[in-house]
């Protein structure tokens, strides 16, 4: 078990409990980094998808994680970010001008309608987030002339300074974008997070009633969180439609949503960590299947890839079993087991049992 004794105050506020954790996510950053070099183009597409996954999980655990906002709509912002992007890029707008005003523009939109739903909670919220998404589409569809309608847009390739970040043309570039706007976001996330806003942001998650009592204001505070949950998710909208290259109104289907929800319930609800392992799981599923499916095929001649729906089946069967056994996730299973190695040979079965704990001002609900 590792003590670490706080000195000082600007020691005791850290974003990293000791230099060694610093260390270990720049190794990471570093070998990341270094990726285009040690694998082929499809395992780094690959690692660039993930990456774009990760981000918009990022943008749903503001809301989900940290705010306890459920949503069903959260594709909707992803398209919003895509179809703002590559209609002012198409128009000659730089993409660095371009990139952000797509997450502005997502995030301004969660917003404003943000400010009725979120007097709701629970299912109704979900319902109402599902409603926005229907609405989005909608407007995909009639505005044609921005949109392309049904028959979709093409994101341009982007150029800067002279340098190609074409995803098929120059994908290591196209990587390290990808990698550079993670790292900023996961920095800007993890300080966000320690910060007043923040701490409201928890506080309000885990009682609303408590928060009132200490002066919060609630509806601003999820009105806050759901907005800048949208824009992240806008952020990786726009990178996803750089990744695709030419999509329409059907790439962001209710199931992106559920897929987004599973990205941050099976990596861990409340940990910026769980998003990135939630989207390693996501994005690596199909990648499993499809090698077990042609590997049974090849060894044993059975053909399982006439199966309808597999990959949603067994990414049910995952969320069933984590919700029963793991409720905290990935990284919540990752944080017992360190802590177990940290405290042996004191370690017991039961130090980590679930209790049903609640506050007495949350009876009534």
């Amino acid at each position: 078990m590792r003590i670490v004794f706080k000195t000082s105050y600007d020691s005791d506020i850290d974003l990293h409990e000791h230099w060694r954790r610093r260390a270990k996510y720049a190794v990471l950053v570093g070998i990341m980094a270094l990726l285009p070099f040690l694998v082929g183009e499809y395992y780094l597409a690959e690692a660039a998808n993930t990456l774009i996954w990760a981000l918009a999980g990022m943008g749903l655990m503001i809301a989900v994680g940290h705010t306890g906002q459920v949503s069903l709509g959260h594709a909707a912002f992803l398209a919003i970010g895509a179809y703002t992007d590559a209609a002012l890029m198409n128009v000659g707008v730089p993409f660095w001008i371009a990139f952000p005003a797509a997450g502005l523009m997502a995030g301004v939109f969660g917003a404003i309608i943000a400010i009725p739903a979120v007097r709701m909670s629970g299912i109704y919220l979900a319902i109402a987030t599902l409603a926005v998404f229907v609405i989005v589409e909608e407007l995909v569809i009639m505005l044609e002339p921005i949109t392309g309608g049904v028959g979709g847009i093409m994101a341009p390739s982007i150029t800067a300074f002279g340098i190609s970040f074409d995803r098929y043309g120059a994908l290591g570039n196209f990587y390290w974008l990808i990698l550079a706007v993670v790292v900023l976001v996961t920095w800007g996330y993890a300080n966000l997070m320690r910060s007043p806003t923040g701490r409201s942001f928890l506080a309000v998650r885990d009682s609303e009633v408590s928060a009132r009592a200490l002066g919060i204001n609630v509806t601003r505070t999820k009105a806050l969180a759901f907005g800048l949950s949208s824009g992240v998710t806008g952020l990786a909208g726009a990178l996803m439609g750089h990744y695709i290259g030419f999509f329409n109104y059907e790439l962001f289907s209710i199931f992106i949503s559920i897929n987004l929800l599973l990205v941050v319930t099976i990596g861990g609800l409340g940990f910026i960590q769980g998003a990135f392992l939630g989207a390693i799981l996501i994005t690596g599923m199909p990648q499993v299947i499809a090698i077990l499916r042609d590997s049974l095929n090849a060894n044993f001649g059975i053909n399982i890839g006439a199966v309808p729906g597999l990959d949603t089946m067994l990414f049910s069967v995952i969320l069933i079993l984590f919700i029963i056994f793991e409720p905290t996730g990935l990284y919540g299973r990752w944080l017992k087991i360190r802590t177990w190695f940290e405290i042996f040979p004191l370690a017991r079965r039961d130090m980590f049992r679930r209790h049903k704990t609640y506050l007495k001002t949350e009876r009534m609900k």
